[in-house]
């Protein structure tokens, strides 16, 4: 289904920096009414308000504290479309003695982060039309990289919720988008140590745009990821998105 954010009120989480940043310059750029900045510390999207003005609104969130995020769902009850982009990185493998913590870490922000964002603001969308979420999962939730085993997986089930979330929110008309993109230019990317071959983040903020009006499920969006996505595509198609037939 065709969704078009022209004149939406859109939340990204971590929109203070990074793709985040970019998400709400694309959104604004495309015509969104009102793109509130959800962050840990309001402050930090100053620069934002400043280059915008109004239209961006920062509003306290913390994907970890439940009630933080229950609350936003509260001041932001106008959202139509919510961009949950804010993420948290370890590089562990499966042997690192640190292993169980940064898994635990990852899956608290990554993942149950993911399931209290949607269902704080499920019955804000509901109300307010349907509207879309976006969820940012990248491609290691479909291929896992050694020295981030435990930031890959925590990543391959939150694309399992994204996809569970898409069955049930279509009930009451929210599209929902799955977001892949491989090594981005970000502070993220470049602790990871990703710098030589991240791309811009603009080709993940411009291509949720575009995703949206197309009416898709998932966005494969630079170079890394449209080689993973094509590999990916049968099964994407035939198993994910139209899903298995019975004879």
């Amino acid at each position: 289904m065709s969704y078009d954010i022209q004149g939406k009120t859109v939340l990204v989480t971590g929109a203070n920096r990074g793709i985040g940043k970019a998400i709400v310059e694309s959104c604004l750029k495309h015509g969104a009414a009102k793109v509130y900045a959800a962050v840990r510390k309001p402050a930090s999207a100053a620069p934002l308000v400043e280059a915008h003005g109004d239209k961006v609104v920062p509003v306290a969130i913390d994907l970890a504290d439940n009630a933080s995020v229950q609350e936003a769902a509260r001041t932001a009850a106008d959202t139509e479309v919510v961009i949950n982009n804010a993420g948290v990185l370890k590089t562990s493998t499966a042997l690192s003695a640190d292993a169980i913590e940064s898994l635990q870490y990852e899956m608290d922000v990554n993942v149950y982060g993911l399931l209290r964002v949607a269902q704080a603001f499920a019955p804000v969308l509901k109300s307010n039309g349907g509207g879309a979420l976006v969820q940012l999962n990248s491609v290691v939730s479909l291929k896992c990289f050694p020295d981030f085993t435990t930031y890959c997986a925590s990543k391959a089930a939150a694309y399992s919720i994204t996809q569970g979330l898409r069955a049930q929110l279509a009930e009451q008309g929210t599209v929902v988008l799955s977001v892949h993109p491989g090594p981005i230019a970000t502070d993220m990317g470049d602790s990871a140590g990703l710098t030589e071959i991240a791309e811009p983040p603009e080709l993940v903020s411009e291509g949720i745009v575009a995703s949206l009006k197309a009416g898709e499920f998932h966005l494969f969006p630079d170079t890394m990821a449209r080689q993973i996505g094509s590999a990916y595509a049968g099964f994407a198609r035939d198993v994910i998105e139209d899903g298995p037939t019975e004879e």
